[in-house]
């Protein structure tokens, strides 16, 4: 394939505009880019085959981390599971959520799906010690949020820096 392949139109139109293609499938660039595009998405796929890529390519659960002079809280979205199917674990600085979604039947008709089935593992750092025994979590609705009371030591760390004119 010539460079000249990769244009839409001819060097003989005179003075007409560019005749575009209008049929994506003949058009060699919208053809390179699904070509490029099935070929990334096969290389993932195979990565994904094999666990070293993450559920959703960024982590799921997705998690929301705030953080308060007292405290952090996180909250993650997790539908679809049951307070029982959950396990969070603290270890240092890092919090751990892990659980496993499990199919709630065997269709062995579907076609298609998107949903996420399967063991999950999600490493939060929380850059702070927590106190250890005063930790709440609650799940409700699809939900987690666990807040995590600061040491007091982690507490007196932080200093207000004063903004000069």
């Amino acid at each position: 394939m010539s460079v000249r392949d990769l244009i839409p139109w001819g060097r003989d139109n005179g003075n007409r505009p560019p005749a575009l293609y209008r049929d994506d499938q003949h058009n060699p660039v919208f053809s390179l880019h699904r070509e490029v595009n099935r070929l990334f998405d096969d290389m993932y796929r195979s990565f994904d085959s094999l666990g070293s890529l993450p559920p959703f390519n960024g982590g799921w659960p997705k998690v929301e981390v705030s953080e308060t002079a007292r405290d952090i809280k996180v909250t993650a979205e997790i539908p679809g599971m049951e307070e029982k199917d959950l396990e969070i674990l603290l270890d240092g600085d890092t919090l751990t959520l892990r659980g496993e979604k499990r199919a709630e039947s065997e269709n062995k008709e579907r076609q298609f799906s998107e949903r996420y089935y399967g063991r999950f593992e999600r490493h939060i750092p929380l850059g702070y010690e927590v106190e250890q025994d005063k930790i709440d979590a609650r799940f409700r609705n699809g939900v987690l949020t666990v807040v995590l009371p600061k040491s007091e030591r982690a507490q007196s760390q932080v200093k207000r820096i004063a903004i000069k004119h």
